[in-house]
């Protein structure tokens, strides 16, 4: 019987994925690194606009948008979301699309937020 070399390398890559990896070739698995998405105030948007646009660009609920509203306009910025940085970068993205605040006339555009790394 004759053994064809696709055979043969068929068998050893059967036999490898049986083996279990040794503890020091194991290895942990990655996490994307994480960054905050910080809204900066700013006195040229509402509190209906900010809480308007959280709801819609982040899913959150209208008490949570208001607490995050008051923070940034008490403390000149609020993290509102941490995550992976194609996620952030969207979301920072999409805060700067947002649109100027009708409510307020001298309003010329959308909110600013900028992304900073999460710590680990």
């Amino acid at each position: 019987m004759t053994i064809s070399g696709a055979e043969t390398d068929s068998a050893i890559c059967a036999t490898q994925q049986l083996r279990p990896a040794s503890p020091d070739r194991q290895q942990k698995p990655r996490h994307q690194p994480r960054y905050h998405i910080i809204l900066l105030d700013d006195d040229d948007h509402s509190y209906e606009y900010v809480v308007g646009m959280l709801r819609k660009l982040f899913g959150y609920s209208e008490e949570k948008a208001f607490v995050l509203a008051s923070d940034v306009d008490h403390s000149g910025q609020v993290i509102v979301d941490t995550t992976t940085l194609e996620r952030a970068e969207l979301k920072r993205d999409q805060i700067h699309a947002f649109g100027r605040d009708w409510r307020i006339a001298r309003c010329e555009g959308s909110m600013s937020a900028t992304l900073e790394p999460a710590p680990e």
